[in-house]
């Protein structure tokens, strides 16, 4: 028995050449001991999926026909409805042990199930992180403590006497912990973006990173794990053709900008620290917040990392769809107002946040300010806004997404109270920006790390 295991393709629905050699790939290799697996975050975010409301996503599920799927904290990006919908279109089995809907199984989904092969058998179930609630529209849905949900189900697939019990999660770090304490052969991971082949104790774990340009595949009972390229895989051309039609329907191919070196956007620039495409989001959040404001105070812009999607470079001519790519959400950029103290604790908190992500990733872009960091432990060492010291009680603007006031797990310092006005959605501000300003942003020593 194999397991084919595909997670986070995001914004590979808006490279046709991406989305259609990950759906080639999966057909290459599945034969009648296969079965095809997802662990969320694979109908959104995207340029597609944000004007199609995860629409687009269909079209890959139809051409691949998964097995199993659990939930990614995205897939609810459009709410919960729409994510039935979804569910009710899509070919592969939902499955979901902690989320619920008015203390009901969400969309009707099952928290486990036991698919059969030749004459072994193996039991699913599938977990999404508690979190949820808070980074979107939480529509009623409740996010039940992951591991406890675990347990419970595998203790109903061990009861059935199943040979292997395979979890999807979308949990991310948090997938160590549900390997040490519960009593599972394989977790197949999600949500946090970089690759993972490992084991803890017995237990396999994989992660194949976001993009869609990787597949994994898991070998049982070996537990061996073989990585597939997606660049080196074969070509479906009709599910490319079809992707290539609804982007040219998008009427976002205009030309905004010109970009003369290009600028990277893997996750080394979104996590590993300061970067050109962090920098130019950021900027333009400054930018945005400046000119409805004035500078009568200082102003500083931040992006979240983790907002800033990974995908080919920005390079020459560079289109509207390009920049809506970059932060495909339909969230406002606000304005916050905060005192220094509260300032200088945002920039804290950028840092690390615990449970979210790699332990060393950056978590914020700025503008408009400098940070040093004690490279040993994080500390924040020392800030400046506008080269100058912050100062506890003076006033500032921060303009940042709306998102980060919706979530405890990023910037908790920050809430619905600072905000004194909403600007346009992001994407249009990165888009006005690069008509009024242009697209050149530099490395400038905006964050570091002493030591380094």
């Amino acid at each position: 028995m194999r397991l084919l295991h595909y997670s986070d393709v995001e914004n590979a629905h808006d490279d046709p050449a991406t989305i259609a050699r990950l759906a080639g790939t999966i057909e290459s290799i599945r034969d009648d001991r296969t079965l095809v697996c997802g662990t969320g975050d694979n109908v959104a975010p995207g340029v597609l999926p944000l004007v199609s409301e995860g629409q687009v996503a269909l079209a890959f599920f139809e051409a691949i026909s998964p097995d199993v799927e659990t939930f990614g904290n995205h897939d609810f990006d459009f709410g919960p409805e729409r994510t039935a919908e979804i569910v009710r279109r899509s070919p592969q089995r939902w499955l979901s042990a902690n989320v619920r809907q008015s203390d009901e199984p969400f969309a009707g989904v099952d928290p486990w199930c036991i698919e059969r092969v030749g004459g072994d058998s193996v039991g699913f179930f599938g977990v999404t992180d508690p979190t949820t609630p808070s980074i979107g529209d939480g529509g009623g849905l409740e996010f039940e403590d992951p591991i406890a949900a675990a347990r419970e189900a595998v203790g109903s697939l061990r009861e059935r006497d199943v040979d292997y019990v395979v979890a999807l999660s979308h949990l991310g770090r948090e997938d160590d912990r549900l390997a040490a304490v519960c009593d599972v052969d394989v977790v197949l991971g999600g949500h946090v973006h970089s690759e993972r082949i490992g084991r803890i104790h017995e237990t396999v774990l994989t992660r194949p990173g976001s993009g869609g340009r990787t597949l994994l595949e898991v070998d049982l009972p070996s537990g061996e794990v073989t990585r597939h390229d997606v660049a080196e895989g074969p070509f479906d051309a009709e599910l490319a053709a079809r992707y290539r039609d609804r982007i040219a329907d998008t009427g976002l191919d205009t030309v905004v900008g010109h970009v003369p070196e290009p600028i990277a956007r893997t996750d080394t620039e979104a996590f590993r620290g300061e970067s050109r495409v962090g920098n130019f989001v950021a900027d333009a959040y400054r930018w945005a917040a400046a000119r409805e404001f004035g500078t009568d105070r200082p102003v500083v812009g931040l992006q979240n990392s983790g907002g800033i999607r990974t995908g080919p470079p920005l390079s020459g001519a560079v289109t509207a769809a390009d920049l809506v790519s970059l932060v495909p959400f339909d969230e406002p950029l606000v304005v916050a107002e905060l005192t220094g103290r509260e300032l200088r604790s945002v920039f804290a908190e950028a840092a690390d946040t615990p449970g979210f992500g790699e332990a060393d990733w950056w978590h914020a872009h700025v503008s408009g300010a400098r940070l040093r960091y004690d490279h040993d432990d994080d500390r924040l060492c020392e800030a400046t806004v506008g080269g100058d010291p912050i100062v506890d009680d003076e006033p500032y603007r921060l303009a940042v997404s709306a998102f980060l006031l919706c979530t405890d797990v990023e910037f908790p310092t920050l809430t619905e109270e600072h905000v004194v006005e909403r600007l346009d959605t992001q994407y249009e501000i990165l888009i006005e920006y690069a008509d009024a300003v242009g697209i050149d942003p530099t490395v400038e020593g905006r964050i570091v790390r002493s030591g380094v």
